[in-house]
C-alpha cells in the first residue's frame, strides 16, 4: 500500500490503504521523539492486509505545529478531535512509547472507540517510574539545560547507539521535532506533565477494554523494559505476546518486517473473529 502524507484538525499525518468505508481501520500513535515516520513500513503493510492505517504527528511533532502546551492531556484531547475529523470508528490503536501513555488514555475515556489494541514498548502503570532521561526533562532547569544542548550530531548519536535501524533520514525527520523553541518546550511540558499516578485511575477502564492486545517488544529496551510486556500480559485478558530478541526500543525501527507479519496476523486474525 502507497503511504500519503496528508492533513486534519492541526495535525499532519500518514495514512495508506483502501478509502472505501467499511475497511477496519488502525491508528497508530508514534512516542518521543518521534513522528508517524517511525510506522513508515508498517502502514504499507497493514494496507496490504486490506486495513486503512492512520498516524498523526501528534503536536510539535514531525510535521505537526506546536501548541502553546505541549502536556498529556492536551495530546490525548488532539488524538480525539483528529480521530473524528479522520472518521476513524471504531480502530485498533498500535501505539509505541509515549504514544501507549496518551493512546492508552484516550483509549480509557473513548472505550467504544476501541476493539483492538497493539502495545510496544511503553508503559501505563500508576507506580512507573521514569528512565534518567525523563528525570531530566522533568526537573526545571536541567531539562532546558538538556535541551539547549542538544545538537543535531548529539541527537542521531543517541538514536543511531540505541537503534541501528534508525538511518540518516530518520534522523532528520525526528530532529523536527526539535526546530524551535515552542516545541523543545512542549517536550518539557509533555514530560512534566507525565505524573504516572493519574493513571490510577484509569486502570479499572484499561481492564474492562477487554479487546484482544498484541504486545510486540523490543527484549533489551533500556527505556522501556521487559518487565512491563510481561506485566500488560498479566493485567490484560486477551493478549498475544511476542518479545523481540536482540532489538532495544525502537523496534519498529530495527526489525521492521517481522513487526509487519506480527501485526498484519493479529489484524487478520481480528477481522476473521470480528
Amino acid at each position: 500500500g502507497e503511504v500519503e502524507l496528508k492533513h486534519a484538525e492541526g495535525l499532519a499525518y500518514r495514512e495508506a490503504g483502501p478509502d472505501a468505508d467499511g475497511a477496519p481501520a488502525a491508528l497508530l500513535v508514534h512516542g518521543y521523539p518521534q513522528s508517524s515516520y517511525m510506522w513508515r513500513d508498517l502502514l504499507g503493510a497493514i494496507a496490504d492486509a486490506g486495513w486503512r492505517a492512520v498516524a498523526p504527528d501528534m503536536e510539535g511533532f514531525g510535521d505537526s505545529p506546536p501548541f502553546r502546551e505541549g502536556t498529556w492531556e492536551r495530546h490525548v484531547d488532539s488524538l480525539e478531535r483528529f480521530r473524528q475529523a479522520v472518521g476513524l470508528d471504531p480502530v485498533v490503536l498500535i501505539v509505541h512509547d509515549w504514544g501507549g501513555l496518551i493512546g492508552l488514555r484516550w483509549a480509557c475515556e473513548h472505550p467504544d472507540a476501541v476493539f483492538g489494541l497493539v502495545l510496544s514498548n511503553t508503559g501505563f502503570f500508576p507506580d512507573g517510574k521514569w528512565h534518567g532521561m525523563g528525570k531530566t526533562l522533568r526537573t526545571e532547569g536541567e531539562g532546558e539545560q538538556a535541551l539547549e544542548n542538544m545538537t543535531k550530531e548529539l541527537f542521531a548519536t543517541t538514536l543511531q547507539r540505541s537503534a541501528p535501524g534508525i538511518d540518516d533520514a530518520a534522523v532528520d525527520e525526528y530532529w523536527k521535532a526539535f526546530a524551535d523553541g515552542q516545541r523543545r518546550q512542549g517536550q518539557l511540558d509533555l514530560y512534566r506533565s507525565g505524573d504516572f499516578e493519574k493513571i490510577e485511575r484509569y486502570q479499572p477502564q484499561l481492564r474492562a477494554l477487554d479487546v484482544p492486545a498484541l504486545i510486540f517488544w523490543g527484549a533489551e529496551d533500556q527505556f522501556a523494559p521487559v518487565a512491563g510486556a510481561y506485566r500488560f500480559q498479566q493485567e490484560l485478558s486477551n493478549t498475544k505476546l511476542s518479545v523481540v530478541e536482540g532489538c532495544g526500543h525502537f523496534v519498529f525501527e530495527d526489525a521492521p518486517e517481522r513487526a509487519a507479519s506480527e501485526v498484519t496476523a493479529f489484524l487478520t486474525e481480528l477481522s476473521a473473529t470480528g
